[in-house]
């Protein structure tokens, strides 16, 4: 082993991770959380990690699977290009590079269930190693999928022993690179990125002697594998606390469905609950959350939707301020999502009008995978382009645009077209500051 990997480990416990203390602080009785905003459009991440400077906190960022692993992801990104895109934007935002953790979400076999499992296990590995070589330090180990040849539904067993071998991979490479020790976030119960496509109606909180049988079996696979170190660094288990939304509805969180799951790791100093799936969430559910140990917030899509949301309105605003000259952003986006339907065909049923409303202003918005298309980016670019060589007049930011008109006048948001997408997104993004900061020590 070389010299860097083999004094690792001492160099890395003394720097500690910040993650690591925020959970220490909420397990000591303090109503304090972290949230993870997962993304990979820079506008959002810019967004983000204005936040956290203004707010003084963490910036954690989190790139799933499939938008960034060793094949480049729908993104293109493999995670050390992420990775500096991140480190990038923030220092554009003014955020110290020390208050960045970058997380990978679901990291598993998730891109290749089509694959026989060993295959799939041999690919999600090399991704592992990759995201901890380039500096990721929040692993998100979800083996909970079926791979071809595998059964329906695995079992408890199946998903801890894939679990911990991908851990195994995570330590080594934390080793021979260095840094931080990476912490770990552990589950069976693992909703499906971006929102359902089942019913919602029938969703069922997480038994809490489920999530105990969980935790054990981890316990237990990572024991076997020689990983008892590791195992103090798992944060994270994640379970389904009665939160979820599908196309057009969401289901708000109810304290007293999860009381019983909420105690159940009051016997477990390091661990709380993440809960993924927290997208539309009303505030006061947020704080709810987080004061019941739902103490790892997952956002993704409500961040997107906003900003689409702000360039719909930007977009309006443009064909009323600027007539036949406004360069038609809605209509750009929605002729490249139907010339290319890959990213929605499996997620939207619906025929005519209703699938017109779904394409734009589904919950699961999957029109954040078309942004970064060229003809797309090009407009949202000439739009932004117009609107700042002719900014409109203030009644009419006010029609399409109230908040930032509110903002602006308040002289809390400057004038300029990207300034106001990113207000949207930090507004959706505020409440989950809100709940996880409420009795946190900034000092």
């Amino acid at each position: 082993m070389s010299a860097v990997a083999s004094d690792a480990p001492a160099r890395c416990a003394q720097a500690g991770s910040p993650l690591l203390e925020r959970i220490r602080q909420h397990k000591a009785g303090r109503r304090v959380g972290a949230y993870s905003v997962c993304s990979a459009h820079p506008l959002v991440l810019a967004s983000a990690l204005a936040l956290a400077r203004r707010r003084g906190t963490l910036a954690l960022i989190e790139s799933t699977s499939n938008q960034v692993n060793q094949e480049g992801g729908y993104t293109g990104m493999r995670p050390a290009a992420f990775r500096e895109l991140v480190l990038r934007l923030a220092a554009e935002a003014g955020l110290p590079a020390e208050r960045v953790v970058l997380g990978g979400d679901h990291l598993g076999p998730n891109c290749w269930q089509s694959l026989p499992a060993a295959e799939a296990l041999a690919r999600a590995a090399t991704m592992v190693d990759e995201y901890v070589a380039a500096g990721f330090r929040k692993i998100h180990l979800d083996c909970s999928m079926s791979c071809a040849g595998d059964p329906a539904r695995l079992d408890d067993a199946q998903v801890a022993g894939r679990a911990a071998a991908l851990c195994a991979v995570a330590e080594r490479s934390w080793h021979q690179h260095g840094g931080t020790p990476p912490v770990y976030v552990i589950g069976t119960e693992v909703p499906p990125p971006g929102g359902a496509r089942e019913s919602l109606h029938d969703l069922q909180v997480t038994r809490p002697e489920a999530a105990l049988a969980t935790l054990a079996t981890h316990r237990e696979s990572f024991g076997r594998a020689g990983l008892q170190a590791a195992w103090e660094r798992v944060i994270g288990l994640v379970v389904q606390p009665g939160v979820e939304f599908d196309h057009h509805e969401v289901v708000d969180y109810r304290p007293e469905r999860a009381r019983a799951l909420s105690a159940c790791l009051d016997g477990e100093p390091g661990i709380v609950f993440e809960a993924h799936s927290t997208d539309y969430q009303p505030d006061a559910a947020l704080a709810a959350l987080v004061r019941d140990h739902f103490a790892i917030l997952k956002v993704g899509p409500a961040a997107t939707f906003a900003m689409r949301e702000a360039l719909w309105a930007l977009d309006a605003l443009a064909c009323e301020w600027l007539g036949t000259a406004a360069p038609g952003l809605r209509a750009t986006v929605l002729a490249e999502m139907r010339a290319d339907p890959v990213h929605w065909r499996s997620h939207y049923h619906s025929t005519g009008n209703a699938l017109e409303l779904d394409l734009q202003y589904s919950l699961s918005d999957r029109v954040r995978y078309y942004w970064t298309r060229p003809k797309v980016a090009s407009a949202v670019e000439r739009l932004e382009r117009a609107l700042d060589a002719q900014p409109p007049p203030l009644a009419l930011l006010g029609q399409h645009l109230p908040r930032q008109h509110s903002a602006l006048r308040a002289g809390r948001l400057g004038a300029g077209t990207r300034g106001f997408v990113s207000w949207a997104v930090q507004a959706a993004l505020e409440p989950y500051a809100s709940a996880c900061e409420v009795d946190l020590d900034l000092a």
